[in-house]
């Protein structure tokens, strides 16, 4: 099945962040490139998923719900959530995202 064809009843939001997670029990670190309250994806090594594996994550701190791998395309694999991410904790890990990058940066600091 290709990404392109699953269907999302809620809308994926872009949160680029480092995760560590389980993929059949072993552990992986791997980039979240988007979320929504009922799946992820998640940019890895190849190979580091393949589709009906179960896996486990931290997202911000936060224990994401159950998945499952819907999809894998290289380096790329589709997570679907066998619960719900409640849409105030996505807000919340964007929102904290967004305030590490929103700091004075140096050379804006000696311009005041």
């Amino acid at each position: 099945m290709n990404m392109h064809s699953i269907s999302r009843a809620a809308e994926r939001r872009s949160l680029s962040l480092m995760i560590k997670g389980r993929v059949k029990s072993r552990v992986v670190y791997c980039d979240l490139v988007d979320i929504s309250e009922g799946g992820c994806k998640l940019r890895g090594s190849a190979g580091f998923a393949e589709i009906g594996d179960r896996v486990t994550m931290r997202v911000g701190g936060v224990n994401a719900p159950l998945g499952r791998v819907a999809w894998v395309e290289g380096k790329f694999a589709g997570v679907s959530f066998e619960g719900e991410m409640h849409a105030a904790v996505i807000d919340h890990l964007i929102n904290q995202h967004d305030l590490q990058f929103t700091e004075v940066s140096p050379k804006a600091s000696r311009n005041i």
